[in-house]
Protein backbone atom coordinates (compact mmCIF):
# COMPACT_ATOMS: atom_id res chain seq x y z
CA UNK A 1 0.00 0.00 0.00
CA UNK A 2 1.31 3.40 -0.88
CA UNK A 3 0.47 6.82 0.33
CA UNK A 4 0.04 9.93 -1.78
CA UNK A 5 3.31 11.68 -2.48
CA UNK A 6 5.45 8.65 -1.54
CA UNK A 7 7.00 6.67 -4.41
CA UNK A 8 6.51 2.92 -4.55
CA UNK A 9 9.44 0.94 -3.09
CA UNK A 10 9.90 -2.79 -2.72
CA UNK A 11 9.41 -3.99 0.85
CA UNK A 12 12.94 -5.39 1.01
CA UNK A 13 14.58 -2.03 0.13
CA UNK A 14 16.33 -0.70 3.23
CA UNK A 15 15.48 2.70 4.49
CA UNK A 16 18.11 5.35 3.79
CA UNK A 17 20.00 6.35 6.87
CA UNK A 18 21.90 9.56 7.62
CA UNK A 19 24.19 7.71 9.94
CA UNK A 20 27.54 6.90 8.38
CA UNK A 21 28.89 3.41 8.29
CA UNK A 22 31.36 2.92 11.15
CA UNK A 23 33.58 0.93 8.82
CA UNK A 24 33.81 3.90 6.44
CA UNK A 25 35.01 6.31 9.13
CA UNK A 26 38.69 7.20 9.09
CA UNK A 27 40.56 6.71 12.33
CA UNK A 28 41.69 9.90 14.03
CA UNK A 29 45.03 11.18 12.78
CA UNK A 30 47.87 10.39 15.14
CA UNK A 31 50.61 12.94 15.73
CA UNK A 32 53.56 12.38 13.43
CA UNK A 33 51.69 10.05 11.07
CA UNK A 34 50.70 12.60 8.42
CA UNK A 35 52.04 11.54 5.04
CA UNK A 36 54.63 13.83 3.50
CA UNK A 37 53.24 16.63 1.36
CA UNK A 38 53.58 16.18 -2.33
CA UNK A 39 55.86 18.77 -3.90
CA UNK A 40 53.96 21.46 -5.75
CA UNK A 41 54.41 21.69 -9.45
CA UNK A 42 57.18 24.12 -10.26
CA UNK A 43 56.83 26.55 -13.16
CA UNK A 44 58.85 25.69 -16.19
CA UNK A 45 62.09 27.59 -16.32
CA UNK A 46 63.85 28.48 -19.51
CA UNK A 47 67.53 27.64 -19.75
CA UNK A 48 69.87 30.57 -19.33
CA UNK A 49 71.94 29.43 -22.29
CA UNK A 50 71.20 27.97 -25.66
CA UNK A 51 73.44 25.59 -27.63
CA UNK A 52 75.08 26.66 -30.83
CA UNK A 53 76.31 24.71 -33.84
CA UNK A 54 79.83 24.39 -32.46
CA UNK A 55 78.64 22.92 -29.15
CA UNK A 56 79.15 26.05 -27.06
CA UNK A 57 76.43 27.92 -25.18
CA UNK A 58 75.47 31.56 -25.43
CA UNK A 59 73.12 33.69 -23.29
CA UNK A 60 69.52 33.62 -24.44
CA UNK A 61 68.20 36.92 -25.78
CA UNK A 62 65.72 37.38 -22.91
CA UNK A 63 68.45 37.33 -20.23
CA UNK A 64 70.58 40.46 -19.67
CA UNK A 65 74.23 39.58 -20.31
CA UNK A 66 77.10 40.28 -17.96
CA UNK A 67 78.52 42.98 -20.21
CA UNK A 68 76.62 46.18 -21.02
CA UNK A 69 74.29 46.00 -23.97
CA UNK A 70 73.30 42.98 -25.99
CA UNK A 71 75.24 39.67 -25.81
CA UNK A 72 78.81 40.14 -26.92
CA UNK A 73 78.38 43.90 -27.21
CA UNK A 74 81.93 44.82 -26.36
CA UNK A 75 83.26 42.09 -28.62
CA UNK A 76 81.16 43.50 -31.45
CA UNK A 77 82.66 46.95 -30.86
CA UNK A 78 86.18 45.53 -31.04
CA UNK A 79 85.32 43.56 -34.17
CA UNK A 80 83.79 46.61 -35.85
CA UNK A 81 86.33 49.30 -34.93
CA UNK A 82 89.47 47.39 -33.97
CA UNK A 83 92.25 49.74 -32.85
CA UNK A 84 90.09 52.75 -33.71
CA UNK A 85 88.10 52.27 -30.47
CA UNK A 86 89.50 52.22 -26.95
CA UNK A 87 87.27 50.59 -24.30
CA UNK A 88 87.81 51.33 -20.61
CA UNK A 89 86.01 50.81 -17.30
CA UNK A 90 85.80 53.49 -14.61
CA UNK A 91 83.56 53.58 -11.52
CA UNK A 92 81.32 50.89 -12.96
CA UNK A 93 80.79 52.67 -16.30
CA UNK A 94 82.04 51.52 -19.68
CA UNK A 95 83.57 54.22 -21.90
CA UNK A 96 84.36 53.94 -25.60
CA UNK A 97 86.78 56.48 -27.09
CA UNK A 98 87.04 57.09 -30.83
CA UNK A 99 88.43 59.74 -33.12
CA UNK A 100 86.15 62.51 -34.44
CA UNK A 101 86.04 60.78 -37.84
CA UNK A 102 84.43 57.71 -36.23
CA UNK A 103 82.02 59.62 -33.98
CA UNK A 104 78.84 59.26 -36.03
CA UNK A 105 79.63 55.66 -36.95
CA UNK A 106 80.02 54.78 -33.25
CA UNK A 107 76.75 56.47 -32.27
CA UNK A 108 74.88 54.70 -35.04
CA UNK A 109 76.44 51.34 -34.22
CA UNK A 110 75.57 51.36 -30.51
CA UNK A 111 72.03 52.50 -31.28
CA UNK A 112 71.22 50.01 -34.04
CA UNK A 113 73.41 47.00 -33.21
CA UNK A 114 73.78 47.16 -29.42
CA UNK A 115 70.35 48.51 -28.48
CA UNK A 116 71.38 51.83 -26.89
CA UNK A 117 68.39 53.66 -28.29
CA UNK A 118 67.86 56.09 -25.38
CA UNK A 119 69.91 59.30 -25.54
CA UNK A 120 70.50 60.82 -22.11
CA UNK A 121 72.88 63.75 -22.45
CA UNK A 122 75.87 65.21 -24.27
CA UNK A 123 78.39 67.72 -22.96
CA UNK A 124 81.96 68.93 -23.25
CA UNK A 125 85.03 68.84 -21.01
CA UNK A 126 87.88 71.31 -21.24
CA UNK A 127 91.09 69.28 -21.36
CA UNK A 128 93.87 71.87 -21.68
CA UNK A 129 96.15 72.65 -23.25
CA UNK A 130 95.36 70.86 -26.49
CA UNK A 131 91.78 69.59 -26.73
CA UNK A 132 88.15 69.44 -25.69
CA UNK A 133 86.37 66.20 -24.91
CA UNK A 134 82.82 65.61 -26.12
CA UNK A 135 80.98 62.96 -24.11
CA UNK A 136 77.59 61.36 -24.81
CA UNK A 137 75.68 59.17 -22.36
CA UNK A 138 73.30 56.58 -23.85
CA UNK A 139 71.18 53.88 -22.26
CA UNK A 140 69.96 50.39 -23.18
CA UNK A 141 66.42 50.02 -21.82
CA UNK A 142 66.28 46.26 -22.41
CA UNK A 143 69.55 45.37 -20.68
CA UNK A 144 69.37 48.19 -18.13
CA UNK A 145 72.91 49.29 -19.03
CA UNK A 146 74.49 52.66 -19.68
CA UNK A 147 77.40 53.56 -21.91
CA UNK A 148 79.66 56.59 -22.26
CA UNK A 149 80.85 57.54 -25.73
CA UNK A 150 83.72 60.00 -25.98
CA UNK A 151 85.83 61.78 -28.57
CA UNK A 152 88.48 64.49 -28.55
CA UNK A 153 88.56 67.57 -30.78
CA UNK A 154 91.61 69.87 -31.12
CA UNK A 155 91.47 73.18 -29.31
CA UNK A 156 92.62 75.14 -32.35
CA UNK A 157 89.87 73.73 -34.58
CA UNK A 158 87.07 72.28 -32.41
CA UNK A 159 84.79 70.83 -35.09
CA UNK A 160 82.68 67.67 -34.77
CA UNK A 161 79.83 66.26 -36.91
CA UNK A 162 76.44 66.76 -35.33
CA UNK A 163 74.72 63.76 -33.69
CA UNK A 164 71.21 65.07 -34.37
CA UNK A 165 70.79 62.69 -37.30
CA UNK A 166 71.35 59.73 -34.95
CA UNK A 167 69.81 61.01 -31.70
CA UNK A 168 67.37 63.88 -32.16
CA UNK A 169 67.65 64.69 -28.47
CA UNK A 170 71.24 65.82 -28.99
CA UNK A 171 69.99 69.07 -30.56
CA UNK A 172 69.85 71.24 -27.45
CA UNK A 173 72.81 69.52 -25.82
CA UNK A 174 75.04 70.40 -28.75
CA UNK A 175 73.82 74.00 -28.68
CA UNK A 176 74.72 74.25 -25.00
CA UNK A 177 78.14 72.66 -25.59
CA UNK A 178 78.72 75.08 -28.44
CA UNK A 179 78.09 78.18 -26.37
CA UNK A 180 79.78 76.93 -23.18
CA UNK A 181 82.92 75.42 -24.74
CA UNK A 182 83.03 76.72 -28.32
CA UNK A 183 82.81 73.28 -29.97
CA UNK A 184 81.27 73.67 -33.43
CA UNK A 185 78.94 70.86 -34.52
CA UNK A 186 78.98 70.74 -38.29
CA UNK A 187 75.63 70.44 -40.10
CA UNK A 188 73.65 71.17 -36.94
CA UNK A 189 70.16 72.38 -37.96
CA UNK A 190 70.17 75.43 -35.65
CA UNK A 191 73.49 76.03 -33.90
CA UNK A 192 72.74 79.22 -31.95
CA UNK A 193 73.23 80.05 -28.24
CA UNK A 194 70.74 78.38 -25.95
CA UNK A 195 71.24 79.86 -22.46
CA UNK A 196 73.43 82.96 -22.69
CA UNK A 197 72.07 86.44 -23.50
CA UNK A 198 72.62 88.08 -26.86
CA UNK A 199 76.00 89.73 -27.21
CA UNK A 200 77.72 87.54 -24.60
CA UNK A 201 81.40 87.11 -25.42
CA UNK A 202 83.45 84.05 -24.66
CA UNK A 203 82.69 80.52 -23.51
CA UNK A 204 82.05 80.37 -19.74
CA UNK A 205 83.00 76.72 -19.11
CA UNK A 206 86.44 76.99 -20.63
CA UNK A 207 89.13 76.97 -17.98
CA UNK A 208 90.75 80.08 -19.41
CA UNK A 209 87.52 82.10 -19.23
CA UNK A 210 87.92 85.19 -17.04
CA UNK A 211 85.22 85.64 -14.41
CA UNK A 212 84.71 89.35 -14.89
CA UNK A 213 82.34 89.75 -11.95
CA UNK A 214 85.11 88.80 -9.50
CA UNK A 215 87.16 91.80 -10.60
CA UNK A 216 84.69 94.40 -11.89
CA UNK A 217 82.76 94.81 -8.62
CA UNK A 218 83.52 94.28 -4.91
CA UNK A 219 82.87 90.98 -3.28
CA UNK A 220 79.70 91.47 -1.16
CA UNK A 221 80.72 88.98 1.49
CA UNK A 222 84.09 90.51 2.31
CA UNK A 223 85.17 90.38 5.94
CA UNK A 224 88.69 91.79 5.86
CA UNK A 225 89.13 95.49 6.70
CA UNK A 226 89.41 97.61 3.62
CA UNK A 227 87.59 95.19 1.38
CA UNK A 228 84.39 96.23 -0.37
CA UNK A 229 85.48 99.88 -0.20
CA UNK A 230 85.24 100.47 3.56
CA UNK A 231 87.52 100.49 6.58
CA UNK A 232 91.27 100.66 6.79
CA UNK A 233 93.47 99.56 3.89
CA UNK A 234 93.86 95.83 3.67
CA UNK A 235 96.84 93.69 2.83
CA UNK A 236 97.97 93.48 -0.79
CA UNK A 237 95.06 92.48 -2.98
CA UNK A 238 95.41 89.49 -5.29
CA UNK A 239 93.47 88.84 -8.46
CA UNK A 240 91.28 85.75 -8.78
CA UNK A 241 92.92 82.73 -10.40
CA UNK A 242 93.18 82.98 -14.16
CA UNK A 243 92.82 86.78 -14.33
CA UNK A 244 95.76 88.56 -16.08
CA UNK A 245 97.66 91.10 -14.01
CA UNK A 246 96.80 93.98 -16.37
CA UNK A 247 93.07 93.21 -16.55
CA UNK A 248 90.39 95.00 -14.56
CA UNK A 249 90.11 98.31 -12.70
CA UNK A 250 93.34 100.28 -12.01
CA UNK A 251 93.11 99.65 -8.25
CA UNK A 252 92.64 95.88 -8.64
Amino acid sequence: MTTEGTPDRPDNTPEPSNASNPHDQQPPEQPGTRPPAQPSEQPETRPSTQPTDDGTHQPTPHQPPDTPGLPGGLTQVEARFGDRAEISESYGDTTIDVAPADWIELLTFVRDDLGYAFFDWLTGVDDPPEAFLVVAHVYNLTAGARLLLRTRVPREDPHLPTAVGVYRGANWHERETYEMFGVIFDDHPYLVPLLLPDGFEGHPLRKDFILAARVAKPWPGAKEPGESGHGAPSRRKTLPPGVPADWGPPDA
